[in-house]
């Protein structure tokens, strides 16, 4: 192994923190947006959605992954994401071309994201040796989701809340105006580091080092097309794919509407934010923590799973029947909000890496970027059915609330029946002994 192998680690992380960062940036900032830039309800939801929309083009960064390797797959997105960063920034006085412009960023963001989310097994597989893959994955997925939590932070920081107190036409101007300042100085300030990490990767990024770190990343791969009919008939893989499609995807579309949800329930949006903030860094954490435990102890990846799922099935169940308070009269509070969803996210988060890693390991030698560009596909699709239901079912959120559980249970048993094998291990271990 070479030691530049956290130099390129390090980039390809910064992209994914910065690509969470920008798609995350107007959901903290919704009610100043809306006042500076005239933004509408559905604009402020459009701009949240063009992070899963962005996933439409996933099978083509996928085959560009297959074909062209990491460095020209990494410099097109950055390339995106810079020109999309831009364009939020073109200082333009029409308010409605100025939201277009905006909206556009936000889709040449969201086209980053195939990207960011899956070519982590891929990279850990081309620079680290084996008893270092899981945790580079970890690290590699993981700083994507801490990007959009330090939006929670980053936002409501630098940009003011709305001044409904002053009534004053020149007051109210006045407050207008310094808000969209300080939306703008929060856009060039995110168009300067896409930029500056652009600029790096350009320097220096190579595709993969002079010599392979393993066995594995030696080896031949399968075609595009061979691999999309391995991954089609292999029962263990659609098992696997499902037990994570399912509750993450149910997770994503609930995190992202978490301030509906606990409106009912009199818990404010500054509390919802944090909730939001600390589950995603909580599941960050623990996640590199059980990536690392992996790499210690190989083979016990099904194990770790199960744990985790486990823990989600009890804190979903824990929030959702908090939330039935006359019906079960568990105590409603601050704080046990805040500790089941907390928990929630830290079990469903950081079981994230682990779950690529035995996507690789259950359909070895299907290259890294297809098959984890598959189940994320899958998992956007389940985010994007369950928030359709949801524009038809809004008055009343019990239902949304169960399918957390749901989910999480029908995960759990999927892992439980599943089959584990090590492929690429037993490659990178017994075959080069």
């Amino acid at each position: 192994v070479y030691g530049r192998r956290w130099l390129v680690l390090l980039l390809f992380s910064l992209l994914g923190f910065a690509q969470g960062l920008l798609w995350n940036t107007w959901g903290p900032i919704q009610n100043s947006a809306r006042l500076a830039f005239g933004f509408s309800g559905w604009d402020i939801a459009l701009l949240v959605f063009w992070g899963p929309i962005g996933f439409a083009p996933c099978f083509f960064f996928m085959w560009l992954m297959d074909k062209k390797g990491l460095r020209v797959t990494v410099l097109l997105t950055s390339s995106l994401m810079v020109l999309g960063a831009g364009l939020r920034c073109v200082p333009v006085s029409d308010l409605e071309i100025r939201k277009k412009l905006i909206h556009g960023g936000q889709l040449l963001n969201g086209l980053a994201g195939p990207t960011v989310m899956n070519a982590a097994p891929f990279l850990s597989t081309t620079w680290f040796s084996p008893d270092e893959r899981a945790t580079a994955t970890a690290i590699a997925s993981l700083l994507s989701y801490l990007g959009a939590a330090g939006a929670f932070l980053v936002g409501p920081l630098i940009v003011p809340s709305p001044n409904a107190t002053s009534h004053l036409p020149l007051a109210s101007q006045s407050n207008t105006e310094h808000i969209k300042d300080r939306i703008e100085a929060v856009l060039y300030a995110e168009f300067g580091m896409v930029s500056l990490i652009f600029s790096a990767a350009l320097a220096y990024f190579p595709s993969r080092p002079p010599f392979p770190p393993s066995v594995a990343a030696a080896s031949q791969r399968l075609s595009y097309r061979r691999s999309f009919c391995r991954l089609l008939s292999n029962f263990r893989f659609l098992m696997i794919a499902l037990a994570y499609a399912i509750p993450l995807g149910v997770f994503s579309g609930w995190s992202g509407v978490l301030d509906l949800i606990l409106t009912p329930v009199h818990v404010s949006q500054v509390d919802a934010g944090w909730i939001g903030f600390w589950s995603i860094v909580g599941g960050c954490v623990v996640g590199i923590a059980m990536a690392r435990f992996a790499d210690f102890i190989r083979g016990m990846l099904k194990f770790i799973l199960l744990l985790l799922l486990s823990g989600a099935t009890l804190a979903s169940t824990w929030f959702t029947l908090t939330c039935l308070t006359s019906v079960t009269h568990l105590p409603l509070t601050t704080a046990t909000l805040y500790t089941s969803c907390i928990l929630l996210g830290i079990f469903l988060n950081s079981s994230v890496p682990i779950f690529f890693e035995l996507f690789v390991e259950t359909v070895y030698p299907v290259p890294e970027g297809i098959t984890c560009g598959v189940v994320t596909f899958l998992s956007n699709v389940f985010m994007g059915v369950l928030l359709f239901f949801l524009t038809f079912y809004h008055t009343e959120f019990s239902w949304f609330n169960w399918c957390l559980p749901g989910s999480c249970l029908l995960s759990l048993l999927l892992i439980l029946c599943f089959r584990e094998s090590y492929d690429r291990l037993y490659l990178d271990v017994v075959v080069s002994v």
